[in-house]
Formats: structure tokens, sequence, C-alpha cells
């Protein structure tokens, strides 16, 4: 079994959606997955189809004294999620001002979870705060998920990541010049880069208008094969590591 975090290295680098094209590509596989959505945002349950108007998940049941389990949700056989929920101003700012408040139970629920399913990935906001540390700690393994742009090139030697980082590569456009140079620096620099590469693909943001994960919404396309890929590579490498 293994837990698995991701994290973009800046907001907007993709890890809600990375986040969901792995939970799809990996029970495609045949493996049991369960997804976290553990940002106030509570974006990744558009993957999955979920109401906009509906309020369920984990913080909303915090909020409302209800068991977290309750916020389980499924979304095909094997292929489990759990939203955030719903939140006004005044809760996003309580969860905002006290996440240990928070977080402490999390690693109760994270080994709950292990003794259901061999695969938990975790969304975990952009950012280096106190819930992020701490979300991030309960990982077996952290994707530190980068695109090649100079924004997340300064923030690779400004930030400092956990000791059980890789770095993924999205968004990648083989065209463009400047990104090939970061690639190839990425590639010789990095000690934990990971040697696969997610291209920049239209699907991507069309999956989330159509409220599913990339590999529903177009299996062929180019950024989907790469989930594919990534998906075995991740049975080999971090299942076992883990």
């Amino acid at each position: 079994m293994a837990v698995i975090a991701l994290q973009g290295v800046r907001g907007g680098a993709g890890a809600t959606s990375l986040t969901a094209a792995l939970a799809w590509a990996l029970n495609r596989l045949g493996e049991q997955v369960i997804t976290v959505d553990l940002s106030a945002d509570n974006l990744l349950r558009m993957h999955f189809n979920m109401p906009v108007g509906q309020s369920r998940g984990w913080l909303r049941a915090a909020f409302d004294g209800l068991p977290w389990q309750q916020s389980a949700l499924r979304y095909a056989p094997g292929l489990d999620f759990i939203p955030a929920g719903r939140v006004n101003d005044d809760e996003r700012m309580t969860f905002i001002r006290d996440p240990e408040r928070y977080s402490r139970s999390w690693a109760t629920q994270i080994a709950e979870l292990k003794k259901l399913y061999p695969w938990i990935l975790l969304d975990v906001p952009a950012g280096d705060t106190p819930w992020t540390r701490a979300m991030l700690a309960l990982a077996d393994r952290v994707l530190a998920i980068v695109v090649p742009d100079a924004n997340c090139h300064i923030r690779l030697h400004q930030q400092t990541f956990p000791h059980n980082s890789l770095f993924l590569l999205n968004q990648f456009s083989p065209v463009s010049k400047a990104q090939q140079d970061l690639h190839q620096l990425w590639v010789n620099s990095l000690r934990n880069f990971i040697p696969l590469t997610i291209h920049r693909d239209e699907a991507m943001a069309e999956a989330l208008l159509n409220k599913q994960p990339l590999g529903e919404y177009r299996p062929h396309c180019l950024a989907a094969e790469g989930m594919t890929t990534f998906a075995n590579w991740a049975l080999i490498n971090l299942r076992e590591k883990s």
C-alpha cells in the first residue's frame, strides 16, 4: 500500500487534475484507490462529477460534528474520493487560523483508510504552511509537480522539499526551446526527477469542464497515455518503495 501526496511547486501546476488522472489510471490497472481533497478550495470533487451545490466533505463534517467517514463517495468500482466540502468564509478563516485542530486527526484517519485501500492519493494545496507540512508528513512519497517555466525553476531553489519528494514534470511542450532547456537542466540537476513527462494537452482542461478524470474523458490523448505510463511506473517504484 502507498500514501502518495501530490502538491504543485506553485499554484496552477496541475496537482488536482493529476490527482484525479492518476487515480483513474491506477484504477484502470485494477487497483483500489481513494483520493482525498485536502484543500478548502474543494475542487478535486469536480473531476468526479459531484454536483456543485453539494456541501458534503470531511471539513464540512468537522464543522457539523459529523463522522468524517460519511464524507466518502464512490465514483466507480474501486475508485472513491473524499471531498473537502463547502464552507463559508468564517469557517474557512477558522480553518486557516487553527489548522492543527484539523490535522491532528488525519494520522488516525489515514490509518483507517490503509485497511481498505492499497492506494491513497492526497491532493495537497500549494504553499508551505503548517497545514501543508502536516499533510505532507503523512505521505510515504510526495510528488512535487513542476511545470517548465521560470517561476517553478526559481522556487526549486528557494523552497525546501520533504526528503521523500519526487519531481514530476507536467504541461511539457516539446516544441518550446525554453521548456526543452529547463527539462534538460532538471534531468541533470534534480536528484529525484521522475524520468517521465506529462505533456501539455488541451484535454486536461476539457476533462474538468466535463467533470471527469482525464483518462475517462479522453483515454487516448497524449496526456492520458502519459498518465497510464506513469501509473505503471508508480506500481513498480512507489508501491514497493512504500
